[in-house]
């Protein structure tokens, strides 16, 4: 069964002085989000406001789910595919999505960011793949 859409709910006051000391990083991976949207998907308003959220959610400490405020990681996932199809189709190994974001732009810009030629033998592979438990700081409610 297909997890439900959720509509994120980012603490944006604890984002808001991040995005002003890291706007063009925002702006990139908002960039890249746009890029894969599929238009039939959201309406352009819709595309904006949540590629939008998404990338000012990149810079929390958090695993992105949890910074956007979401329930789970498949959450997460479940908006991604809706919104952004062919960005999550190119997410083959199950890469945390903050990571992957980030890496998309890296190779955008031939950028190497793994330790070593394959990230199935980098030393960082736990931190970029498998589960993401709900361990870190808890979800505050202002």
């Amino acid at each position: 069964m297909a997890t439900p859409l959720v509509k994120p709910a980012p603490d944006w006051a604890a984002l808001e002085p991040l995005i002003r000391v890291r706007r063009d990083e925002v702006d990139e991976v908002q960039s890249l989000l746009l890029e894969h949207a599929d238009l039939s998907a959201t309406t352009l308003t819709e595309r904006l406001e949540l590629s939008w959220t998404l990338a000012c959610a990149t810079l929390g400490d958090r695993h992105l789910w949890q910074d956007l405020g979401l329930p789970s990681r498949e959450a997460l996932s479940a908006l991604i595919a809706h919104a952004f199809p062919s960005l999550a189709a190119r997410n083959t190994q199950n890469m945390k999505w903050k990571k992957f974001f980030y890496r998309q732009l890296c190779e955008r810009e031939e950028i190497l960011i793994c330790k070593s030629p394959t990230c199935g033998d980098c030393s960082d592979h736990g931190l970029c793949f498998g589960p993401e438990l709900a361990t870190a700081a808890p979800l505050t409610t202002a």
